[in-house]
């Protein structure tokens, strides 16, 4: 077996005083998407925060692709290839849909032009002279993917991208993530929708009070949904 591309071990991480991760563990094959579920402050932001490099009061053990990502400063970690979309999307609302793609820069091999972008979001393409604050959510959140698409990232770190979207472009996400996935990139995604997540995720974790405590792949998700609609509050 290869090593895995992200592999996490007995991460424990603090906000101040906060202790919110308390030994996390998980791993993530090159090529493969892998969900986090669990119900709010559980840790599951944080753990991507951690990932990315952003929480910095942290211990344990962190490999991305053969890289140390725990020794790593903050303005390294996004040149390894790790990419992240936070829930808050971080788009430029003064500037047009493609300004925004103009302004990422090109981190590692591999990313997609302006013209790739629009083919697989067709909804950026005619809005593509709009500016961000005359976008939809969903229209929002795509731009956000879009724009670490730019860089060349071969992992995803993605935080509830459909949360509060109506169905048609939840629908449409999923389609982009499933052609991203044919293509090889890699992705953590944290997300509360079950029905959307079983069509992307090869694998499941749940977290609960800073831990995994459950990993399964998505063939057993039918048979684990009564444990998990208790331990999520469905």
């Amino acid at each position: 077996m290869s090593e895995p591309l992200l592999k996490v071990t007995d991460l424990h991480a603090w906000y101040g005083e906060s202790h919110i991760l308390h030994g996390v563990n998980l791993h993530v094959n090159e090529g493969e998407t892998i969900c986090i579920l669990g119900r709010n402050g559980m840790g599951k932001t944080t753990t991507l925060r951690t990932i990315m490099g952003i929480l910095r009061k942290r211990t344990g053990q962190m490999r991305f692709a053969g890289q140390d990502l725990m020794t790593m400063p903050l303005h390294r970690t996004a040149h390894t290839g790790l990419g992240f979309v936070p829930e808050e999307r971080g788009i430029f609302a003064t500037l047009n849909v493609e300004e925004n793609l103009m302004l990422p820069p090109k981190v590692a091999e591999g990313g997609m032009s302006v013209e790739e972008i629009f083919r697989l979001f067709p909804n950026l393409k005619e809005r593509r002279n709009s500016p961000g604050t005359k976008l939809s959510g969903g229209e929002q959140q795509m731009l956000a993917m879009a724009r670490i698409l730019r860089t060349g990232a071969r992992c995803l770190l993605l935080d509830e991208p459909t949360e509060g979207l109506a169905p048609v472009i939840i629908d449409a996400i999923g389609e982009v993530l499933t052609e991203l996935k044919s293509r090889g990139m890699t992705v953590v995604l944290v997300e509360q929708n079950f029905r959307f997540a079983s069509r992307v995720a090869d694998r499941f974790y749940l977290m609960d009070h800073g831990q995994m405590a459950m990993e399964f792949p998505v063939g057993d998700l039918e048979a684990r949904r009564e444990d998990l609609n208790q331990a999520l509050g469905v």
